[in-house]
């Protein structure tokens, strides 16, 4: 995952092998084998090296058209969820790992009805993963270290303050670091570099803007932080790989099409 990372569907990553970094919405996680983690739609997320080589994983993703969430809570559960990495046991482990085993070999087989049995075994994924989750304490999660926990509570700053104008040195002041040290530990940390996770905020934030409102792209870009309409659009366009407009226009029909 190279880029800056966040989509319309949502996603389920199962650690195999190896160890990894995974930074989701303002907290960073280490994974390990055994792990599942679950990130919502349009949840910024972002893995990364955790120093060991190599690592085997098992990703699933899907959207409402092929299990709608919002009709069944317990199923969105671990999307909205305080934690979302479920560490599981052995005899979990097995079991969850036969049946993504299962779901991978039906998706592959491409046989009548593969759909509606891959919908079923999703389902009892997440039935199971909810459980589960209710028996976690959210209380007892500890950060890697202290400046992984300066780090998160930097980026869940920024995610109420990117509209504002914003800067490295503002921010490092507000959390009485120096610049160089944010800017060092903020890409370690999350993946991003700060300028980068900024950008990306506020373009997920005009995304959600153009989706569900009829502002004009020049109200929507000073709605989000950019004053410059040309450097919104450079932005919107590097992250999104395309233009507002053909972005709205895309929506759109994908909302047509499935009413």
């Amino acid at each position: 995952m190279a880029t800056n990372h966040f989509h319309d569907q949502y996603e389920i990553y199962y650690l195999l092998e190896g160890e990894r970094y995974y930074f989701i919405k303002d907290c960073p996680y280490r994974i390990g084998k055994g792990d599942i983690v679950f990130i919502d739609k349009y949840e910024l997320h972002k893995t990364g090296d955790a120093g060991l080589p190599g690592h085997e994983r098992i990703l699933i993703n899907f959207d409402d058209r092929f299990l709608d969430c919002s009709h069944l809570p317990m199923l969105s559960g671990p999307f909205q969820a305080k934690l979302r990495r479920l560490t599981l046991t052995e005899g979990h482990r097995e079991r969850m790992e036969a049946l993504l085993y299962d779901m991978l070999q039906e998706a592959n087989a491409g046989q009548p009805g593969s759909g509606l049995l891959l919908q079923a075994q999703l389902s009892r994924l997440l039935v199971i993963c909810a459980r589960l989750m209710q028996n976690e304490d959210a209380g007892a999660f500890e950060y890697e270290s202290p400046s992984h926990q300066k780090m998160a509570e930097v980026v869940a700053y920024l995610n109420t303050v990117f509209a504002e104008p914003v800067s490295l040195e503002s921010v490092a002041k507000a959390h009485f670091v120096s610049p160089s040290y944010l800017s060092r530990t903020f890409k370690k940390v999350t993946g991003f570099s700060f300028v980068e996770y900024v950008n990306t905020v506020r373009i997920k934030e005009a995304q959600r803007l153009l989706r569900e409102t009829g502002w004009k792209v020049t109200r929507i870009a000073e709605q989000v932080g950019f004053e410059n309409i040309g450097h919104f659009g450079r932005v919107f366009k590097a992250i999104s790989r395309t233009h507002p407009l053909d972005y709205r226009r895309a929506h759109a029909a994908v909302e047509k099409a499935g009413k």
